[in-house]
């Protein structure tokens, strides 16, 4: 069986510049933004290739970053279409979303429907951490090696503004950086994989379908029937990797057809 493809991923983009009269509780009108956002960088690796893909604008004169990130999309572009799931943290209202906007800006087609799994909104509904953000995630779950670093040299907005400036050192730390962003979220996603409910069945995205029962979040097929899963009217063998550790059930009922029109429901 073929496995399918994963892609990990992460952007890191630059803020809108406007004028404003207060800091708090505050909007801005349109014609009040002097800049718009664009893509910076971005880093991706397909699961388990200790390859890691990057670029950023740092060639470019800042003057041209915003109308200069049709290369990084376009990049973007022809990764997102050969993948069959999409990892991301807060991928569905941030990443996907805004690799979307840069997408038809620049005059793409949308890529194709890929499935998206994004870790801040499956740690969100397993788990009641004081923070769900990458880089706590990974300080609590993970090895060091793992863990979401800071730029040490440009700490918080100063490396953006720095890089926006065109300081070639500070886009050597935002390389540093975002590369270690998805080396952590591929950790991360690994570690969470177990615990997604819903995640989309591998098993069905390969390119043939398996020939033994296989794991829906991993592929594996070395499970081991633990029991069934019951509803209020049927009853399904259920399975755990012996892998990833997730749980999966049967999609065919086990219960005798006879006995099963003895069961009521309230």
């Amino acid at each position: 069986m073929s496995s399918p493809r994963i892609l990990i991923y992460d952007i890191e983009t630059a803020p809108m510049l406007g004028a404003v009269w207060r800091l708090w509780k505050t909007n801005v009108p349109v014609n009040q933004i002097k800049d718009d956002w664009y893509i910076m960088s971005y880093s991706a690796k397909w699961l388990g290739d200790p390859q890691i893909l990057y670029n950023d604008l740092r060639e470019l004169s800042p003057s041209d970053y915003e109308s200069g990130d049709f290369v990084l999309s376009y990049e973007l572009h022809a990764l997102l279409s050969e993948a069959d799931i999409v990892v991301a943290h807060n991928g569905k209202k941030f990443d996907n979303r805004r690799v979307n906007a840069r997408f038809i800006k620049h005059g793409l087609p949308p890529p194709h429907n890929y499935k998206t799994v994004d870790t801040l909104i499956e740690s969100r509904k397993q788990f009641d951490f004081p923070s769900h953000s990458l880089e706590y995630l990974t300080e609590h779950l993970l090895p060091e090696e793992h863990h979401k670093k800071r730029s040490a040299k440009f700490p918080g907005f100063e490396l953006w503004a720095e890089c926006m400036k065109g300081n070639l050192e500070a886009w050597k730390e935002m390389e540093q950086y975002n590369r270690q962003d998805v080396v952590a979220l591929e950790a991360l996603y690994l570690k969470l994989r177990p615990w997604i409910i819903g995640h989309p069945n591998v098993g069905n995205l390969g390119e043939e379908l398996p020939d033994h029962p296989a794991c829906p979040k991993c592929g594996s097929t070395n499970l081991q029937k633990r029991g069934t899963y019951r509803t209020q009217v049927q009853m399904y063998q259920r399975y755990v990797c012996k892998d990833c550790g997730g749980w999966s059930r049967g999609r065919y009922t086990v219960a005798d057809k006879a006995k099963r029109t003895n069961l009521l429901v309230n």
